[in-house]
């Protein structure tokens, strides 16, 4: 028995989540679990494919990227992990995926447009992506610089309201404030991504929603004046109304 038994099972059922929703697929992608009262997080070992993970195989880290538990390599995302957990105070959860809609706006470089009130549901604004990193970055600690462009990409927005990122010509990057939100906000993304390109596809002349219109469908499902679904005590910030 370890003292982080728990934390490293809910790492697992969300790995295995990315894996049965077919947003990561061979060994591509992680989630992670976080216990702030502890300063450390869970996540998927690095290069285990999806078929032979178990909960005792994921790796304990403290947010200061030291191993604190496990006899494997954590993922080699795990520095981009502790950097936005380091600095979103409010997430229980990310998740790291090369989904194919997600992953192909990260490599056109483009922000994802609210074209419909699907999208409005979920975000007010369009998905980001962050901007390319200098090669000085990217010959440096990597991961820990994808986790400060991330971050640079939200000083001027919200995490909560907008929980997911494209980065440049990389992939997508989601959060939540659990970790099975986290999963869903991933996923999320990539349908997101989907409609778009699709919508981009039949109609390459297709415009933005009215600010209007997205407002609208936000605010009737998320704040204080929320209105869509059933009222539910505890609901984390980010499930679905």
């Amino acid at each position: 028995m370890s003292a982080y038994d728990a934390l490293k099972e809910a790492a697992w059922r969300c790995n295995m989540e990315l894996h049965a929703l077919s947003l990561a697929v061979r060994t591509f992608g992680n989630a992670s679990a976080v216990d702030r009262a502890r300063g450390v997080i869970a996540i998927k070992p690095s290069g285990v494919p999806y078929g032979e993970l178990r909960p005792d195989m994921m790796v304990v880290v403290g947010l200061d990227n030291a191993v604190v538990e496990g006899s494997l390599r954590p993922s080699s995302d795990t520095k981009t992990h502790t950097h936005l957990y380091r600095h979103f105070d409010g997430i229980g959860g990310v998740v790291h995926t090369h989904s194919p809609y997600a992953t192909a706006w990260a490599q056109a470089r483009r922000p994802v447009p609210v074209l419909g009130t699907t999208h409005a549901d979920h975000l007010p604004e369009p998905i980001p992506c962050t901007a390319p990193l200098s090669d000085r970055a990217i010959r440096g600690d990597y991961e820990e610089e994808t986790g400060k462009m991330i971050v640079r990409t939200f000083v001027h927005r919200s995490y909560e309201d907008v929980p997911m990122v494209l980065v440049a010509g990389h992939g997508p990057f989601a959060w939540g404030a659990t970790p099975e939100a986290a999963v869903e906000h991933s996923f999320m993304l990539e349908a997101l991504a989907k409609m778009a390109c699709l919508t981009l596809t039949i109609n390459p002349s297709a415009r933005p929603l009215r600010q209007s219109l997205i407002d609208k469908h936000f605010r009737r499902k998320h704040g204080p004046g929320s209105y869509y679904g059933q009222p539910r005590e505890g609901r984390a910030k980010g499930e679905h109304r």
